[in-house]
Parts: C-alpha cells; sequence; structure tokens
C-alpha cells in the first residue's frame, strides 16, 4: 500500500470529488483516479463511488478516511523526525491575505523553501475568508481581529492601521478631528464594515459610508493617494506613501485599536511541524520587519 495512496484518497474524501483533489494535490485527474483505483485493489473494497456529480464515499470509505488520514500524519511525522538537520518534508498548502502576502509574507515562505529543499509549498493568495477544513488547507494567515471559531490561532505579530487621507483630499474637504466628522468626508471601504477608533480607554464605533469600495487594501492605498477619500489602512501598506508624503495620518486624537497576524489552523491534539516552523519565521518576520512597526505620531 502506498503512502501516496492514501493521501490521495484522503484529499478526495475531504474535497469531495476527484477533481478538487487534483487541484489541491496539483496533479492530474488521472493520476489522481489511477491512485484511487490501485488503493481500493489493495484493500479489496470500493472505497468511493463515482457519480455523474463527481464522487462520495461509500460506507467503507468514510470508515477508512480517518484511519487513512491518522496513518498519513504519523508517518509524515515520522520522516520528519529522521530526516538530517530537522528538515522538513511533504507539503504545506497555505491561504494568506492577498493585500500585502505577496510583498510581506512570500519573502518569508521563500527562505523557509530555502531552508527545507524537500518542502513543498502552496501558498493561494485572497483576501476572502478561506474556509481551512473545506477547502483543504493546512493552515492559514489572517490579520486584523479574529472571529470566534473553532480553530487554533496563534499570534505572531501586531498590526497596527492608521487613519490617512492625501494632501489634495484635505485641501480641497479639510480634516476630521472626531470619528463623528467623518459622517461628512468620503470614506474608502472594503465593504459594509465598523469602523473602531481608541477615546482613552474607550472604544468609539462609527458605521462610515463612501461611494469608492475595493475587497483589497493595496487598491484602497491607490485610491487615498488619488484623493478619493479617507482610508483606514495597515501602516505597513502604506509605509512608502507616508514615506512620500503622498499620504497624511489624521485624527490621531483617536488611533485605530492595534490588531494581530495569527497563523490559524483546523483543530487538533498538536500542531504539524511545519506549521510550528512557519509561526517561528513570522514571528522573527514581525521582530525584525520595520514596516511592522508602531509608526510614530
Amino acid at each position: 500500500m502506498e503512502i501516496e495512496d492514501l493521501q490521495t484518497f484522503v484529499e478526495v474524501a475531504d474535497a469531495g470529488g476527484v477533481s478538487a483533489a487534483a487541484r489541491r494535490l496539483g496533479i492530474s485527474k488521472s493520476i489522481v483516479s489511477r491512485r484511487l483505483i490501485r488503493l481500493e485493489a489493495d484493500v479489496g473494497v470500493q472505497l468511493v463511488a463515482r457519480t455523474t456529480r463527481g464522487a462520495a464515499l461509500t460506507e467503507a470509505g468514510a470508515l477508512f478516511r480517518d484511519y487513512a488520514a491518522r496513518a498519513c500524519l504519523e508517518i509524515d511525522t515520522a520522516r520528519e523526525t529522521i530526516l538530517p538537520d530537522g528538515d522538513l518534508r511533504g507539503r504545506l498548502r497555505i491561504a494568506m491575505p492577498l493585500t500585502f502576502g505577496p510583498t510581506h509574507f512570500t519573502p518569508m515562505l521563500a527562505e523557509m523553501s530555502r531552508r527545507h529543499p524537500q518542502l513543498h509549498i502552496h501558498a493561494s493568495y485572497s483576501d476572502r475568508f478561506v474556509d481551512l477544513v473545506a477547502e483543504g488547507f493546512d493552515c492559514a494567515i489572517r490579520v486584523g481581529i479574529l472571529r470566534d471559531s473553532n480553530l487554533v490561532a496563534r499570534r505572531v505579530g501586531p498590526i497596527y492601521g492608521t487613519l490617512v487621507a492625501s494632501p489634495d483630499y484635505i485641501a480641497a474637504h479639510g480634516s476630521p478631528e472626531t470619528p463623528e466628522d467623518l459622517v461628512s468626508h468620503q470614506v474608502l471601504m472594503q465593504g459594509t464594515e465598523t469602523w473602531q477608533f481608541m477615546d482613552g480607554d474607550e472604544i468609539v464605533k462609527m458605521q462610515p459610508r463612501g461611494q469608492f469600495k475595493a475587497d483589497n487594501g493595496t487598491a484602497l492605498a491607490v485610491a487615498a493617494a488619488a484623493g478619493l477619500g479617507i482610508a483606514r489602512l495597515p501602516s505597513c501598506i502604506i509605509h512608502d506613501y507616508l514615506a512620500s508624503g503622498a499620504l497624511v495620518p489624521i485624527m490621531p486624537r483617536y488611533p485605530l485599536p492595534r490588531a494581530g497576524a495569527f497563523v490559524v489552523r483546523p483543530p487538533g491534539q498538536h500542531p504539524e511541524r511545519k506549521i510550528r516552523v512557519l509561526t517561528e519565521l513570522l514571528i522573527e518576520l514581525f521582530e525584525r520587519d520595520p514596516h511592522f512597526r508602531e509608526p510614530s505620531r
């Protein structure tokens, strides 16, 4: 019985079909099908029922799935244990935000890949909320204030936000002094989010309105620099804009609550070592990268 066949079966079971499993694994559907056929021949029972809509586990397949997943995890752990110098191998499938994942986190992934050449890293960049279990991710990097969930989260660093506008916008419309003043200004938003500010130890909430929205923080930074309105953005995204004067901080008496960056993973007894290594590298990144430091006020 081949370990690759077991891993492929677990992916088919979790993804709900051959096509989805092939996309997760980065291989062709024909290879997935061959591995399933070979595994079923080895165990002597049909594990997956092929249908016009995809594939579904048989009763035997549903029972076998948990045993197969545990076996794959044990073998991966054993392989990691005996590799020289703590090398990692296998696959790490990670979801991270599009807003600054490619620019701020990808260099860290490249460093991880250099240190562990037998590890295959599959990164997916999106600002949408990713279902780790349903979509087959080992973990995700999430930024902001975490929602309640059954996921296990480890904070790796702070995220500082800043309210900004361009000098041209301020010259034309003035600068708000309080959260209530924002009602009369154009604001740039990702959706219908509530904005929060600190008034001493108290949190002040307000529901802004604006005609320009984008689901990506980098796009909002560009729009703010173009003078379209006021934006609430992570300081690491607007570092260069602030340095050049294209954007300036506003409403300093009401700073934004500090958020964080987190590694989140599905629940389990212990995180796999590759996730622990990723977490440690991210902590190092936040400690040394000046873009993640608190901006001066």
